[in-house]
Order: structure tokens, then C-alpha cells, then sequence
């Protein structure tokens, strides 16, 4: 008879709730059963810590041997269960003591890792949100080596990293300890992965308006729809929006690689420092989009959280995907539902679509290239919805770059420094006063931090009348005249910002 108790963590999508890896050893015939609620993937771990002990030169327990996994109505996946249950067998069956610990040792030690045959750590998926809870509680964890870095994202004074069932063996009857962070003498680094040369706003030639629209964008976090013939630079200008953005504070840089390590792409190291860009094709499904699948995964929204989402080709999108973006644009987040789980993922993301004109894409075109109908431009222009438009902070139009516009030196274009320098200004002037960039304020916050002067108002009304804006397209007029006047550094919000915010929702004032 015999019983071990090991601590690990299971992973709901961003949550790592506590689960507590129970083992009873008992009389009678052999069996080797796990219990809990657990995955395929975790039934056949029994196979594995089999093979795992007997290649470590340890026994194999004769017997019945029950696993636990604790609490039984979580669901257990993955990998991660292996050490931890291949640990409380060895502890059972007292072929491992555990050394006693001293009074400033954590109160647990949680262990993490998926065994090989020959008893090698192997790297799991999703270990970040488990090492941030872990820091919470003051918990040691125990990760295999190629999840250090990752794991040292979220608790780096707490982690030891091991190789070899042998090593974390050693480790807990206090033979040899690990060392903090993962490294035999020092704390575990990565170095920064090597990037390519920097996109500048200055490879944009031409295009002043849009550019101006993108540094708006940039410093109040607000979602832009840029509509213009092929070529015209709409790509290159998405593209150099994460350039113009201030760098991710620690709290957001932690939730980014913490959902990324829980996506299908995994822990990136370079998600602690950039910021996401993601760009999924119009063939993508809603749950591609938004999230889930059977595991409820995050979808692209959420893996462009504190980045850019950009969707070029926006009415080639299935409508049922399109009208998908509508509540996260205004939460900020997305609930995947399913019928044995419930996930909320964080989706604060700023939106950046491209789209022609007309299916033909010349349409307004100098040279009358466009022979598309005023009814064919009309069902093109409605596979976007309308609620979804309204959605949509600016909406801009960009003619066709003409030719003498790309013999302007690159000296005289605004380059990305220049930008990200007055984004970085306006972005500080909203943290001190509100706490939070323009485009996430509330109704309220609008009401107390956007209202303009009189001048300013009264070009609003009558904007709201001979264009009929609605309710929420008045909020995002103001939101927008705000960061408008951030960039210029007024106080106030005057006629010159309204009516340079009105200016740039093109489709409130046109129609094919």
C-alpha cells in the first residue's frame, strides 16, 4: 500500500486551475488505471511512464495502481500529466523520498512534462498561463528544458528545468537541485530573435490622406477601412501599422505569449516584444476567425490582441464571418461556446481592412477603366454590412498612385519615426487623462473626455442631419476628433477636429 500526491496545473484556455495528481497503490492484480476526466492523450500516459520508469532503472510497481487526477469534473489534455504521474508513482512505491524542505521553500512544487520511453522531458503546450498562476501562489514549478524560456515569461525566480525523469528525481529527494531558471550556473535567457530590416512609412509614396489617417489610427487604437484600386498601397500601409504603435508594457506582453502559447502555433519568444500582425486569408472560417474547434482554441481576433488585424479583400470574407467581428470590436473580447466548455478569450484588437471600390477595382479611375454597373458596385459594396461599417472608426478613399509621385525622394516622405514619435505623444496624453487610448472609451467617457466647443458641436449636428450618422457613429466622430486634437496637442475639441473627423468616413457620405 502506498499513496503521493503531485501538484500540476491543466490548461482551460487562458485559466490554469490547480489539479492534484493523487496515486494509490494496492494489493491484487495488475492494473494501471487513470481516473479524472481525462483525454486520450492522457490514458495513454500509462504506456509511457511504463516505459519511462523501466528504462530509468526503476521498478514498475506490481499491483493495482489508481490515478487521480483532481478535481474529476475538469477536463484533463496533453502531455503535461506524464512527470506528474510518473513522479507519484515513484513516491508510492517509495523508490523516490522526498527530501523534508526548508521554512523559506514555497509552500508546493508544481511539475510539469511529457515523458519519453527512455524517460527525456519533452515540451508541452499552453505551460505560461500555468507559471503565471504558479507566481500568484509562490509555487515552485518544474518544466522540461525546452519549456524554459516560455515558463521564465511568467514566473522566472520560480522555475527549475530538467531534461531527464532522473534529474527531477534527484531534485525532489534533494540529491541535486536544479538550478532557478533553468540554466546549470545562471538564469535562463533566450536571445532575441533576428528580425528583418523595419518597414518605414516613408516606402509609401504618395497617399498623404492616408497616411494621415493611418497616424490617427495609431494614436487613438481606432479601426480604418481603406478602400482604392489595386496597388495603390493599402497592404504596405496595414503592414506599417505595428511600426507606429508603442512598444507592449510587461502586462501586455504577458498576455499576448499567453495566448499564443495556448494557440496551435505555440510560445513564441518574439511575442513578448512585438506586436501581433496577423492577416488570415477571406477563405477563413468564423471558429478560424473568432475561435474554437473541438479544444476551443483562440481564433485570429484573439491572436491579433494589443496588435493589428488586417483583412484585405474585405467582401471576399463569408458574411456570417464578417458580422462575427461586430461584439469583440466593441468588448474587446469574444466568448467561444461549446457544449462541454465555455471560453472567454481577450480580443482587444484594432481592425484594419482594405477593399476595391468595385469588383473590377477602377472604379473612380482617371482613365474610365471601370465598366462595372451602379448595381453590380452596389452588391459588392453590401457584402459588407452595414452595422459593421458603423463599426468602423475611419473609412477612407485612396486614388491611384500616379507616376511622378514615385520619383519623390524618400527624405520627404513621413518616415515611421516621425509618426511613432507623435503617435507616442498622443498615446501618453490619453494614459495620463483617461487611462486608456481613445478608441476603447466609453459612452460615458466620451460624454465627460470628447465634448467639443460650441463651434465644434454645432458642425456635428448638422453632420448628424445631412448625413444621418447614427448614435454610434456620432461616438466614434467624437473618439476620433479627440485624438485628432491629441496629435495637435489642443485641449479642446473644436470645428476643425469634427470636421476633419467627419471627413474621414467616406462611406457616410457617398453612395455608388
Amino acid at each position: 500500500m502506498g499513496f503521493a500526491r503531485v501538484a500540476c496545473r491543466a490548461q482551460v484556455g487562458l485559466g490554469a486551475p490547480l489539479v492534484h495528481v493523487e496515486v494509490s497503490l494496492a494489493s491484487g492484480l495488475p492494473t494501471f488505471s487513470i481516473v479524472g476526466l481525462p483525454a486520450m492523450v492522457v490514458r495513454e500516459a500509462k504506456e509511457r511512464v511504463r516505459a519511462a520508469l523501466l528504462n530509468s532503472q526503476f521498478e514498475f510497481p506490481a499491483g493495482r495502481i489508481t490515478v487521480n487526477l483532481a478535481p474529476a469534473d475538469l477536463p484533463k489534455e496533453g502531455g503535461r500529466f506524464d512527470l506528474p504521474i510518473a513522479l507519484g508513482v515513484l513516491l508510492a512505491s517509495r523508490q523516490v523520498t522526498s527530501a523534508p524542505r526548508g521554512e523559506h521553500a514555497p509552500p508546493l512544487r508544481e511539475f510539469y512534462g511529457e515523458l519519453g520511453l527512455t524517460g527525456e522531458l519533452k515540451a508541452v503546450r499552453g505551460l505560461l498561463p500555468a507559471a503565471a498562476q504558479a507566481r500568484r501562489a509562490g509555487n515552485e514549478i518544474i518544466v522540461p528544458r525546452a519549456n524554459a524560456a516560455e515558463a521564465c515569461a511568467g514566473a522566472p525566480e520560480l522555475v527549475r528545468a530538467a531534461d531527464h525523469l532522473l534529474e527531477v528525481c534527484a531534485h525532489v529527494a534533494g540529491i541535486r537541485t536544479l538550478a532557478a531558471g533553468g540554466a546549470p550556473h545562471a538564469p535562463h535567457t533566450v536571445p532575441p530573435a533576428a528580425t528583418g530590416a523595419p518597414l518605414d512609412l516613408a516606402d509609401v509614396r504618395g497617399q498623404l490622406h492616408a497616411k494621415r489617417a493611418l497616424i490617427i489610427a495609431a494614436a487613438g487604437g481606432h479601426s480604418l477601412l481603406m478602400i482604392g484600386p489595386p496597388g495603390c498601397g493599402k497592404s504596405m500601409l496595414a503592414q506599417r501599422l505595428p511600426g507606429l504603435l508603442p512598444p507592449l508594457s510587461d502586462a501586455e506582453a504577458l498576455e499576448v505569449a499567453a495566448i499564443a502559447s495556448v494557440s496551435a502555433a505555440g510560445f513564441r519568444q518574439e511575442s513578448l516584444t512585438e506586436r501581433p500582425f496577423r492577416a488570415p486569408h477571406h477563405s477563413s472560417s468564423a471558429p478560424a476567425l473568432v475561435g474554437g474547434g473541438v479544444r476551443a482554441r483562440p481564433g485570429e481576433i484573439s491572436l491579433a490582441h494589443h496588435g493589428v488585424l488586417f483583412l484585405d479583400e474585405l467582401p471576399e470574407f463569408a458574411r456570417p464571418v464578417l458580422e462575427a467581428l461586430r461584439e469583440p470590436l466593441e468588448t474587446g473580447a469574444v466568448s467561444v461556446a461549446r457544449a462541454a466548455l465555455t471560453t472567454q478569450y481577450p480580443a482587444a484588437f484594432q481592425l484594419v481592412a482594405a477593399m476595391n471600390p468595385c469588383p473590377c477595382g477602377g472604379l473612380g479611375d482617371p482613365q474610365g477603366r471601370c465598366r462595372c454597373t451602379p448595381a453590380t458596385v452596389l452588391r459588392y459594396r453590401a457584402r459588407v454590412s452595414g452595422p459593421l461599417l458603423d463599426r468602423l472608426d475611419l473609412q477612407i478613399e485612396m486614388p491611384r498612385v500616379q507616376a511622378d509621385e514615385f520619383d519623390t525622394p524618400a527624405g520627404e516622405e513621413t518616415g515611421s519615426a516621425m509618426a511613432a514619435a507623435a503617435v507616442a505623444r498622443a498615446r501618453e496624453l490619453q494614459r495620463a487623462r483617461q487611462g486608456v487610448c481613445n478608441a476603447r472609451l466609453t459612452d460615458a467617457d466620451v460624454h465627460r473626455w470628447c465634448a467639443p466647443d460650441e463651434p465644434g458641436r454645432q458642425v456635428l449636428e448638422v453632420a448628424m442631419r445631412r448625413l444621418r450618422l447614427s448614435g454610434r457613429a456620432r461616438q466614434r466622430v467624437l473618439k476620433v476628433a479627440r485624438t485628432i486634437a491629441d496629435l495637435g496637442g489642443r485641449p479642446a475639441i473644436g470645428a476643425r477636429e469634427v470636421s476633419e473627423a467627419v471627413t474621414l468616413r467616406c462611406l457616410d457620405r457617398t453612395a455608388p
